[in-house]
């Protein structure tokens, strides 16, 4: 071993006993690993640990024995070397008193000023986190306020709601466009929205997804937009959405969009009934509140078509100023 490491090793260990600082700083120079090739994830999960624990004030000593670990299993952690259980992260990120998000790299926390915002906006209520949302996007020039409704009219809601159906019959009304936002998808990909999910997965339909709705709040000054049920599920295209459309949420029951959806022909819910109507109701439950961000909302379950046509009607030519 050269002989300036030795003196360096030397000089720090003499002085480790006045300085717990030091002395971490000699276990990390025995303990640390030799070259190797490091996951980059991991990687910088030991440096943000690090930082944390320096931001803090702790020793690994006091964070090790705090979290309820090993010194040399949070070491391992700290140098990149070390793959973690989530349960071992979570004492650790309880030793370091922050959250797990914050630990393994959460983009909200990547900066005090995110730190601050998050810390000003925990534990408000969805009202006053809407109001935020809204203040934000016209701070940004996002839009997002609704004073002045558009006249992009986007239907919203779960497949088998009523979107193509009620929303041909309001564009006929209207003397709008009408857009079906999956049939715009599959324009940009070439194939079916089937075939992009298989083929390239769900990523890269989301990618054509907002594409295509970028693209009609371009074109079309004013339309009546029927949307995917899953746009909801990308937060920047639903923002988008929300900041450039009157959004209605056309609402049903389960059974409603079951029974909907295979009068389409589509027959695969069919295959398993009761898995499938289970499936459909955690999905509606997971959705539900985004779905609820819609300025309005119709429920489609009610009624039969003429009559929630009729409703759907009077709503939009009210919020639009047009005779009814």
């Amino acid at each position: 071993m050269p002989s300036t490491i030795l003196q360096s090793r030397a000089l720090v260990l003499s002085a480790a006993s006045a300085d717990p600082d030091l002395a971490e700083v000699s276990d990390r120079l025995s303990e640390a690993p030799g070259p190797q090739e490091k996951n980059p994830f991991l990687a910088a999960l030991g440096d943000r640990v690090r930082s944390l624990r320096s931001r803090r004030g702790m020793t690994r000593k006091a964070t090790a024995l705090a979290a309820d670990v090993s010194e040399r299993h949070l070491a391992n952690l700290e140098y990149g070397v070390g793959n973690a259980s989530i349960l071992v992260l979570l004492q650790v990120a309880g030793a370091l008193q922050c959250s797990l998000g914050e630990l393994i790299g959460d983009v909200t926390t990547s900066s005090p000023e995110w730190l601050l915002i998050r810390e000003l906006l925990e534990q408000r209520d969805d009202a006053t986190l809407q109001r935020v949302r809204v203040a934000i996007g016209e701070m940004l020039g996002t839009g997002g306020g609704n004073e002045a409704h558009s006249s992009r009219v986007a239907l919203i809601g779960l497949r088998g709601a009523g979107k193509s159906t009620l929303g041909q019959m309001l564009a006929d009304d209207l003397g709008f466009p009408f857009v079906e936002l999956s049939r715009e998808i599959e324009k940009f990909a070439g194939c079916s929205v089937s075939e992009i999910q298989a083929l390239y997965g769900v990523n890269a339909y989301r990618r054509y997804e907002r594409r295509a709705l970028e693209e009609a709040i371009q074109i079309y000054p004013e339309a009546v937009i029927a949307t995917p049920g899953g746009l909801v599920s990308d937060a920047a295209t639903f923002n988008q959405l929300l900041a450039h459309c009157t959004t209605v949420w056309l609402q049903a029951d389960p059974e409603d969009h079951m029974k909907r959806v295979t009068a389409q022909g589509d027959l695969r819910p069919m295959a398993a009934s009761k898995e499938a109507m289970e499936d459909l109701k955690g999905i509606l439950s997971g959705r539900a509140a985004f779905y609820s961000k819609a300025q309005f909302r119709l429920d489609t379950s009610n009624q039969a078509l003429q009559p929630t046509f009729s409703a759907l009607r009077r709503m939009v030519r009210d919020v639009l100023h047009l005779p009814t």
